[in-house]
């Protein structure tokens, strides 16, 4: 094994460790329990029940769209850099497992879009390349399947503002290796207002519709937007980094 990787190991350890002591229970069982913690963002113990039960069923879709969730959360956490993409690894492998297995579940793709674009901050060029028409094509897929996932929207409006926000260089860069594909913010925030409106409780769709706003320079809107978002409760793992962010765009309103 890498050397670079050892970091996370303890983490690991004590979950395979923890498994054994449970590998009697069914996996039934286990994945309830599992399920518990699962619903409380406590992503350490939710997969000390996970792992065991993925023993006894590994091809159970859900279970391992479950897994790659944890996985990504425990990655957010970590703060050095090896970690991260060792975590962010391990989720991109569950949730592409999990589409290989049931091409057709929309929560499967939807762990591949999210997982990877997790992951690609964080990886090489090539890979950011790849990457891009990954996320967009799990995204796509998503939304065929499932078109009342808000998220699977988010996910797609995400792509759109990510490639519109890119700069004239870097997209020339980009034709070295195949080029990128063209996209407006006017594609984000349709696919932002279509998530808001299938799930206006999900606070990162106000704050990501608003900075979208403000990108195409309708500033009011998108600053009354932003301002909803944060006032809102957070009630997901990423809800405070999203505040984060949608406070850096109301201070450059300033």
């Amino acid at each position: 094994m890498n050397v670079v990787y050892l970091r996370p190991l303890p983490v690991i350890v004590v979950l395979l460790f923890s498994g054994g002591a449970l590998r009697a229970q069914t996996a039934d069982t286990l994945i309830a329990e599992g399920d518990l913690f699962y619903a409380k963002l406590q992503a350490s113990e939710a997969l000390k029940y996970y792992l065991p039960a993925e023993k006894l069923e590994p091809n159970n879709v859900r279970l391992l769209c479950h897994i790659s969730r944890e996985y990504r959360h425990l990655m957010m956490d970590e703060t050095d850099r090896a970690s991260k993409v060792h975590l962010g690894s391990q989720a991109v492998d569950y949730a592409k497992k999990a589409v290989a297995l049931n091409p057709k579940d929309a929560d499967a793709q939807l762990a591949v879009a999210i997982s990877v674009g997790k992951l690609q901050p964080f990886e090489g060029y090539r890979q950011r390349f790849d990457a891009v028409h990954v996320i967009k094509d799990a995204a796509d897929r998503v939304t065929e399947l499932e078109p009342e996932n808000d998220i699977g929207w988010h996910v797609l409006g995400r792509w759109y503002q990510g490639l519109a926000e890119v700069d004239p260089f870097h997209r020339a860069l980009a034709q070295a290796v195949g080029g990128l594909p063209p996209a407006t913010f006017q594609e984000a925030a349709t696919c932002f207002e279509k998530a808001m409106q299938l799930n206006p409780g999900r606070l990162m769709h106000y704050i990501a519709l608003g900075t979208v706003y403000v990108e195409m320079g309708r500033k009011d809107e998108g600053r009354r937007l932003i301002e909803k978002g944060l006032a809102m409760q957070n009630t997901e793992k990423d809800d405070v980094q999203v505040k984060q962010d949608g406070e850096q765009v109301l201070a450059k309103l300033k």
